[in-house]
């Protein structure tokens, strides 16, 4: 994305997105070229997506469900979001002590949301 303009950004992410929530390998690929007619200011762009197609169509090996949560969560960052948002929260520990227990009990709070 910062290949593309700022007011440009949204629009272009609404088409990506259809990309991404394409059924088919050959679904998304009709829609990366109706992006590239679309959006000829950024070509070059594009271009790269074309060239490294068989890389980034891996994606479409997996389940639907799969692909859903690939493409919308990152449990590692929501992870680490989740513990910094509880350290910053208290500016200081009394003791080390103190923290891994604030981030053990944390861990455990997140833990319980998780599914299988």
């Amino acid at each position: 994305m910062k290949y593309i303009s700022y007011k440009d950004q949204k629009a272009f992410m609404a088409d990506l997105k259809k990309l991404y929530g394409a059924e088919s390998k050959e679904i998304a690929l009709e829609n990366l070229s109706s992006m590239q007619e679309d959006w000829k200011k950024y070509a070059p762009v594009l271009d790269s997506w074309f060239d490294k197609w068989e890389n980034l169509s891996t994606y479409f090996c997996y389940g639907y469900q799969i692909r859903r949560l690939i493409y919308t969560t990152n449990a590692i960052e929501g992870f680490n979001r989740q513990l910094r948002k509880v350290t910053k929260s208290k500016a200081v520990f009394p003791e080390d002590d103190a923290l891994r227990k604030t981030l053990y009990l944390t861990i455990k709070n997140i833990t319980k949301k998780w599914t299988i």
